[in-house]
């Protein structure tokens, strides 16, 4: 078959793959809220998105959640299984972790932080979504 004879095979399309989101990975600082004024304290703590949020606190371990729980928990009070978030003023969030040991509420760790580092963070995970490209694949 000469270069200026159409091929006997047709072109194939193949199938565009859905977009991929990147992990995404952010520090922050937040206030962990205590019954004593004295013992308020900034830690610092990892935002991690990979199709959910995971929010890892020094001596509380990780938790995860989906991202609209976050997004949601920004503009009013929401809770999902051991999570609650709210708003508290204009600039500051509240995330409440609960603990179960046994079955049983066997605490919680409350955690303020700052409205713009959890924007950012959320503002993050819509752009680590890599942008599918469409290849034509020809036999």
């Amino acid at each position: 078959m000469s270069a200026t004879e159409p091929s006997a095979e047709p072109a194939v399309d193949a199938p565009v793959p859905a977009p991929v989101e990147a992990p995404v990975e952010q520090y922050a600082r937040a206030r962990v809220v205590t019954d004593s004024p004295d013992a308020a304290r900034a830690v610092p703590v990892i935002l991690r998105y990979d199709g959910q949020v995971r929010v890892t606190l020094p001596d509380a371990g990780e938790w995860v959640f989906p991202r609209d729980l976050l997004e949601r928990g920004l503009r009013a009070p929401v809770s999902g299984g051991d999570i609650r978030i709210w708003p508290c003023g204009r600039v500051q969030a509240v995330i409440e972790f609960h603990r179960h040991a046994n079955g049983h509420a066997s605490g919680a760790t409350v955690v303020q932080f700052d409205v713009k580092a959890l924007i950012r963070f959320l503002r993050r995970t819509y752009t680590a979504a890599a942008p599918a490209t469409a290849q034509r694949v020809t036999r």
